[in-house]
């Protein structure tokens, strides 16, 4: 699982990255808004940390951009504002949660967990759809056209995320922290191995090739095809 944290104090970003990295949680900082801004146009992210008061620009304003972009990754925030008024304002925005300074790195990661577990909830019933690929995720399944096509839960969950960034090429790193949810380090090979099955499964005798390769940088899957 990969988390964006927001933080302009070095000392609490470093802090809570450290405490995310033990529970093997990927991690990128961002110390103001606008390098916010770029992760997320850049990267996709399952929970974000995020500060009201940054150097640049605000908090909420990162958080309205968030939600005019359609993006349904939820939002914890972490301030030291504590007014009722400044938590009205961020869950009007479209925040999920609120915890304010100082805090316990406990509390912190139950609610980080808590958000994990509702938007896999919330995402249960979508039906992701390239060309003819579909992967429903609610029964688990996957079909090519009509073709049912079975994967292994880590060939499903590789595929669930291709499919859920589709167009955008995804770094083998990126995969690697997403699925297998821990760091690259040691795992060199495990996606190109993981990634040639699928391709078996998914393109093999098919007209359209939907699983890309892009050279040096990582895979994609796309309508437009390999």
């Amino acid at each position: 699982m990969r988390i964006l944290l927001v933080e302009d104090e070095e000392k609490v970003a470093r802090f809570i990255e450290r405490g995310l990295k033990a529970e093997l949680y990927a991690v990128d900082i961002a110390s103001d808004g606008k390098t916010a801004i770029y992760h997320l146009e850049h990267d996709p992210y399952d929970v974000v940390i995020l500060d009201l008061n940054l150097p640049d620009i605000s908090g909420n304003d990162v958080l309205r951009y968030i939600r005019k972009s359609s993006r349904l990754v939820p939002v914890l925030i972490l301030t030291a504002r504590s007014g009722i008024p400044d938590k009205v304002e961020s869950f009007g925005q479209g925040a999920d949660d609120y915890l304010t300074k100082p805090f316990s790195f406990t509390e912190l990661l139950l609610r980080v967990n808590a958000l994990l577990r509702r938007g896999q909830i919330i995402n249960t019933n979508e039906l992701l759809r390239v060309a003819d690929l579909s992967l429903n995720r609610a029964a688990h399944q996957v079909k090519r056209h009509d073709r049912v096509i079975e994967l292994t839960s880590k060939e499903f969950a590789l595929l669930e995320y291709l499919m859920a960034n589709s167009g955008r090429v995804l770094s083998r790193t990126m995969i690697v922290e997403h699925v297998w949810d821990q760091s690259f380090e040691g795992l060199s090979n495990i996606v190109d191995v993981y990634v040639r099955q699928l391709r078996k499964k998914i393109d093999d005798g098919a007209e359209l090739k939907l699983l890309r390769t892009v050279r040096g940088v990582g895979y994609s899957i796309t309508e437009e095809g390999a």
